[in-house]
């Protein structure tokens, strides 16, 4: 659209999921004086604004039968709610009121985000997945500082907020929607536009170092551990990539790599085992079975619930510009041999970056085991 807002919709669910997605209020995007105002502003949906109080806006939701949702990270937020197919176009434009930041609706955002920071830190997990970032990024840079930040000041959450939920770059999915072109009309004549001039948030850029982070927490009585290097930025590639490295792979906004857990004396000997996985270069037939397996959870994605579908929409769209399952399942068939061992050359070159969490006595540093990467 004018506005920037890219529109992608389906018309065989049942019940419609409209998900909004600003792909650059995530925590990789704040500035050096807004750190946690990614976490806050995912409480400030649906919160009054555009002259709504924030109960006639949940009401007004409520009455459809619509039930909401609002999540974010280090990349992006999204908002958004799932209603009777013939309802959502109605109560669409809730989704885009302009927050007039309350004190007591900033306070009880600031109080969420606490609240949500408190139970991140004591999770071995998300502790872990911080420190990966922290390793992989350095830990002052803004894609390696932790999304789950708590005591962002008003100042900041608003000037977060204005700078990072604008519709330009935005991408609305909406599943089960009967009509594209009327609900285009209808985004067109309900959706604000931006102000002239209003350019989209750009991304703030941040370099793979590939380091080090430990945590230590010796009466923890276990050590995780990940390895992760810097990723292929085509996600098909990605995902096969991952489904190559085996059961104890992730892949990650940016990196992607292997994770474990042992008893503290038996921790170097789980760096051994994620080191070999990582380091065995994928045969032709390990290469078939992981696109086979990449491609069987990308298509059962857009089988997991009208909620599920439209991530994998706007998944699509970030990706690739567009959508469709056809398109979704030749992404996948056309990722050659080829492409995964120029991708598995490259992610060795990147430069390990190691991160370890809890009791941590009995696992290598990074220095002394990069060698094993080339």
């Amino acid at each position: 659209l004018p506005s920037g807002l890219t529109i992608v919709t389906e018309n065989a669910s049942l019940v419609s999921t409209l998900s909004l997605t600003y792909p650059n209020a995530g925590s990789s995007n704040e500035g050096p004086s807004e750190a946690g105002a990614a976490l806050a502003n995912r409480y400030l949906s649906f919160k009054s604004g555009s002259g709504l109080s924030s109960a006639l806006i949940l009401r007004s939701l409520e009455d459809v039968g619509a039930s909401v949702f609002s999540s974010a990270g280090r990349r992006g937020a999204t908002i958004g709610f799932t209603a009777a197919r013939e309802n959502a176009a109605f109560v669409a434009p809730l989704l885009v009121t302009e927050c007039s930041f309350e004190k007591w609706d900033v306070k009880e955002a600031q109080d969420l985000a606490a609240a949500e920071a408190g139970e991140a830190t004591s999770n071995a997990q998300v502790t872990l997945t911080d420190q990966i970032y922290a390793a992989a990024y350095g830990a002052q840079s803004s894609m390696g500082r932790s999304y789950y930040t708590a005591g962002a000041g008003r100042p900041a959450i608003m000037s977060f907020r204005e700078k990072a939920y604008s519709l330009n770059g935005a991408v609305l999915a909406a599943t089960g929607i009967a009509d594209h072109e009327a609900f285009v009309r209808m985004v067109e004549d309900e959706f604000p536009a931006p102000a002239p001039g209003t350019e989209a948030a750009a991304p703030v850029a941040s370099e793979y170092l590939g380091g080090e982070a430990r945590v230590s927490a010796p009466s923890t009585g276990y050590a995780h551990v990940a390895l992760a290097f810097q990723g292929p930025t085509s996600a098909p590639v990605m995902n096969v990539l991952k489904h190559c490295l085996g059961a104890s792979s992730f892949a990650a906004p940016g990196i992607i790599g292997v994770y474990g857990g042992s008893a503290p004396g038996d921790a170097s000997a789980t760096v051994d085992a994620l080191s070999a996985a990582v380091g065995a270069a994928p045969s032709a037939d390990a290469v078939a079975s992981a696109k086979a397996a990449a491609k069987a959870e990308a298509l059962a994605a857009l089988d997991g619930g009208s909620q599920s579908l439209a991530d994998a929409m706007t998944a699509s769209v970030l990706d690739s510009c567009g959508f469709s399952a056809a398109a979704l399942a030749e992404s996948y068939d056309a990722v050659s041999a080829d492409d995964v061992s120029k991708a598995y050359d490259a992610m060795l070159k990147s430069k390990v970056s190691l991160a370890a969490v809890g009791d941590i006595s009995g696992v290598p540093y990074q220095a002394s085991i990069a060698s094993r990467f080339g």
